[in-house]
């Protein structure tokens, strides 16, 4: 949606790996006292896609934050329809649509010193892809990341979950990915290793929008937004 991506230091965040992609937080339970109403449209949105290659489970829409659901906003911008803004700040990515308004998906993106802003490109895209951990991610933590130094399968437990978009700078592979996750708990929060991550069922509708080429702007808001949990 917005048309930036450049990092504090392009070259700088190279190092940190960002191909990783990868939560470092517990899931935590999901009960809740009371279920609020949902509009059954989100459950049909976020129901089972038996057709995957690997088939993907409901996700249930009264657990999630409703600011966090996709839906259609107004978004004032001087950016051209197609152009994929996120804002890191607010755990919001748009799409925007040309006519005053955006489709609005809740992410998951980069703890601290993970983060990057600026301009880019979908340079390809790709469905059920590998995850391989850079070499940094392998010397920070060896035991978690080490046993894939050749690269995980594709899969519900990949990092990268159902689909990717790989972000490019002036030809260059920024290793700054949007993606699925196998973690539904993380969107809403700051933990992965600096890629924007998304419900599995919203990166299959996101990645069916755009092409490769498309623009990509990673705004720098300086807004923290409350870390709280995604799911209710």
């Amino acid at each position: 949606m917005f048309d930036q991506v450049s990092r504090r230091g392009f070259l700088a965040l190279v190092p940190f790996a960002l191909a990783a992609c990868t939560s470092s937080r517990t899931m935590p339970g999901s009960g809740v006292a009371a279920t609020p109403y949902v509009d059954p449209m989100y459950r049909q949105i976020y129901g089972d896609l038996p057709n995957e290659t690997y088939p993907i489970p409901a996700i249930n829409p009264a657990l999630i934050k409703p600011e966090l659901l996709r839906q259609v906003v107004p978004y004032q911008t001087a950016e051209t329809a197609g152009t994929i803004v996120v804002d890191p700040g607010a755990k919001f990515l748009y799409l925007v649509r040309g006519d005053g308004q955006a489709m609005r998906y809740g992410v998951g993106v980069g703890r601290a010193g993970y983060d990057y802003t600026g301009n880019a490109t979908v340079g390809r895209k790709a469905p059920w892809p590998r995850w391989t951990p850079t070499p940094t991610m392998i010397r920070e933590d060896p035991e978690k990341n080490g046993p894939w130094a050749k690269g995980m399968e594709p899969g519900l437990g990949n990092p990268l979950g159902a689909r990717a978009l790989y972000l490019y700078n002036n030809g260059r592979d920024t290793l700054y990915r949007i993606h699925g996750t196998n973690d539904p708990h993380s969107i809403g929060l700051s933990l992965s290793s600096g890629c924007v991550r998304l419900f599995n069922h919203d990166i299959i509708d996101l990645y069916g929008r755009v092409t490769v080429g498309s623009k990509v702007v990673v705004l720098n808001t300086g807004i923290p937004a409350p870390n709280g949990l995604g799911y209710i």
